[in-house]
């Protein structure tokens, strides 16, 4: 497994996140009632002090009323203000140093702004999901929320029976006491905060494929009038992921989930170990497959092999998109060449002012970031063939599973696998705004 960089505060978020200490652990307790939209909350939040000894430090958390802290079970000094909780404990933390933070908290969740509007957690007509990319984690619960800074979690949610409440990891009890259900997830894998899935609605739990012997167990979860689209919607999944894992590497998690809110959303969400839908991605004619496929990928890129900070955000979504061409091309659809093709047409229409490597904070969503994003990936595979290209793929994704890259990075290890320079490639694609000439060799996927 890889080893998380220590790397400073993310230019694009400045607020967010605290990279003087990493967490190690979360474990959250939560009781949320939909009626009134409330809920309460305590975290337990183990960490480990960086090079400097800290005499404060802070924690990014929404607007709730704090009932307690505690830090090594004193209590310490504290201050909450426009998303902040700084904590000074009694006594100063030294460098290396395990430390353990309580944090009891309750109230009215709800997004949080953001230049995409309002982010995080969503209250539904009927339940509640999460919707965090990039900072939207603080509208539920206290954390790090730097995407560098990957912990393992322990949910906990007491909920009224009617709901189901699915996370992203494997569910260790399911209890029902009186009215109420608490249900226990839990994520071992190195998560960033962003990726906390969660939804919490009345839906009927079908299996996806069979996973057989040492197959992926796959699950969805829909309203029950949805179910027959669903059944032809998502009917390929598991192909999608018996074609990535021979073309990536092995799944990276213990298990894979899909939630169809019974709510239109504008896109879907990728957690990890997790993916949310809306019924606007649910025809029963499989309009949306490609979305299939690129949250499906995400769970290699972004989510295993995470980012050090959002101006490599390419590195998840250039690779995600290439996804959905691969997976194209493998069922019998367009090749990933033609799609390339239409790409670049698309992207030869609008402006090009747009830096893939750091595209700044206000252009990170741009359409125009996934599209190229794909097509310097398509480069990068007509550079150096098919064998090397996903020999390079999969040897990427071992070599940082659980950790956070950066371009840079990224870089470097591709130039191993071939004999021949590869900066020009870079620098067109990745540095320079300018819209390269499209690559014109033509691939088939091979594993």
């Amino acid at each position: 497994m890889a080893v998380q960089q220590s790397v400073g505060s993310d230019p694009y978020f400045p607020d967010n996140g605290d990279p003087r200490y990493r967490v190690h652990r979360y474990e959250l307790t939560l009781d949320y009632r939909p009626g009134p939209n409330r809920l309460s909350g305590t975290a337990r939040i183990n960490a480990i002090v960086g090079r400097a000894p800290l005499a404060e430090f802070q924690l990014n958390l929404a607007d709730f009323r704090i009932g307690r802290v505690r830090v090594d079970g004193r209590q310490p000094h504290y201050t909450h203000r426009g998303g902040k909780l700084r904590i000074r404990p009694a006594k100063s933390l030294r460098a290396g140093a395990a430390f353990t933070v309580e944090i009891h908290w309750s109230g009215n969740p709800k997004p949080v702004s953001s230049p995409w509007g309002g982010i995080g957690w969503e209250e539904l007509t009927d339940g509640a999901l999460v919707a965090s990319q990039p900072v939207g984690a603080p509208s539920w619960y206290p954390c790090n929320d730097r995407p560098a800074d990957k912990a393992s979690y322990l949910i906990s949610v007491t909920t009224p029976s009617a709901y189901s409440v699915v996370a992203g990891g494997r569910l260790l009890t399911r209890t029902t006491k009186a009215s109420t259900t608490t249900w226990v997830y839990e994520q071992s894998a190195p998560t960033s905060s962003y990726l906390v899935g969660l939804s919490i609605g009345k839906y009927q739990t079908v299996l996806l494929g069979d996973p057989g012997l040492g197959g992926v167990p796959m699950h969805g979860h829909i309203p029950a009038h949805l179910l027959p689209q669903f059944s032809r919607d998502f009917a390929r999944q598991p192909g999608m992921m018996d074609l990535f894992q021979r073309l990536f590497g092995p799944y990276p998690f213990d298990e894979y989930a899909v939630v169809v809110a019974d709510e239109e959303l504008d896109v879907p969400v990728e957690a990890q170990g997790l993916s949310l839908f809306g019924v606007n991605h649910v025809d029963g004619a499989r309009g949306s497959e490609r979305l299939v496929a690129h949250e499906l990928a995400h769970q290699w890129f972004g989510n295993s092999v995470s980012i050090a900070d959002w101006r490599h955000i390419w590195l998840n979504e250039g690779f995600a998109k290439y996804a959905e061409w691969l997976w194209s091309e493998r069922s019998g659809g367009r090749s990933a060449q033609q799609l390339a093709a239409a790409a670049h047409r698309l992207l030869s229409s609008r402006p090009q002012d747009l830096k893939l490597a750091d595209p700044g904070r206000k252009t990170m969503f741009d359409d125009r970031l996934y599209q190229r994003g794909g097509l310097a990936v398509h480069a990068l595979r007509c550079a150096l063939g098919d064998d090397a290209f996903f020999r390079m793929l999969r040897g990427w994704l071992g070599l940082h599973r659980g950790g956070a890259v950066t371009t840079a990075m990224f870089t470097a290890h591709a130039a191993r696998f071939t004999p021949e320079p590869l900066d020009e490639l870079f620098e067109a694609w990745l540095y320079r705004p300018a819209l390269p000439p499209l690559p014109l060799t033509e691939t088939r996927a091979t594993a």
